[in-house]
């Protein structure tokens, strides 16, 4: 199969694997959201679902957050790693949401950029999420299927992310990048499938005998 062929296949089959893309940080309004994403680096999504209700019971809301000791922020999120850092993050935002913002989350790429602790791939899991802008946050699950599939060569994700955006249709990222994240959390792990176990690997490459390292 050429490339453009194994990416129609694969957005038809991963839309008949997951009809439905609920999306995995518990959250209720855009803030929530991007709180929570700034949370998941380096933390799973499940661990993270567990530690912001105490979080957010303090406060859903950039003005109320700003008013939070940073200490206690940092108290409550300690098992999602990074701390100190995070909880800052979470702090000065909240701040700057308030005082440049209207205490509202922007929805625009540049201004969650600014924001600290917020990078290109959580300002795109807002936009995609929150505000249903189209984009294609990419993730190590991404990273990695984007790989095995060769959708991408891999260089960094950066790369993968332009190189999926070229591939699949506008329309489809927001929806497609769960799907492929949910397919590679079920069926192409990083240890369960080395590019030779999943049915979506094995069905694009049935020849392959070789494992695929991923390139980081």
């Amino acid at each position: 199969m050429l490339k453009a062929e194994r990416a129609n296949w694969v957005l038809k089959r991963l839309e008949e694997l997951y009809p439905e893309t609920p999306i995995p940080l518990d959250h209720t309004n855009p803030f929530t959201l991007l709180v929570a994403v700034l949370l998941s680096a380096q933390c799973t999504d499940e661990r993270v679902n567990k530690v912001t209700p105490a979080l957010f019971k303090l406060a859903d809301h950039a003005a109320a957050m700003q008013h939070i000791p940073v200490e206690t922020i940092r108290e409550i999120i300690k098992p999602c790693g990074l701390s100190p850092r995070k909880s800052k993050a979470i702090a000065d935002l909240s701040k700057i949401l308030v005082e440049q913002y209207g205490g509202e989350v922007p929805e625009d790429f540049a201004a969650l950029e600014s924001l600290p602790g917020v990078g290109h791939k959580t300002a795109s899991v807002v936009m995609a999420q929150a505000f249903g802008v189209p984009a294609f946050p990419v993730d190590t699950h991404i990273h990695r299927l984007a790989q095995r599939w060769k959708l991408t060569n891999g260089k960094n994700v950066d790369q993968t992310e332009r190189d999926l955006k070229k591939l699949f249709p506008k329309e489809s990222w927001n929806k497609l990048h769960l799907q492929i994240i949910f397919y590679g959390r079920e069926y192409c792990t990083a240890r369960g499938c080395d590019g030779t176990v999943c049915e979506i690997c094995t069905t694009l490459f049935p020849a392959r005998k070789t494992p695929v390292v991923t390139k980081k």
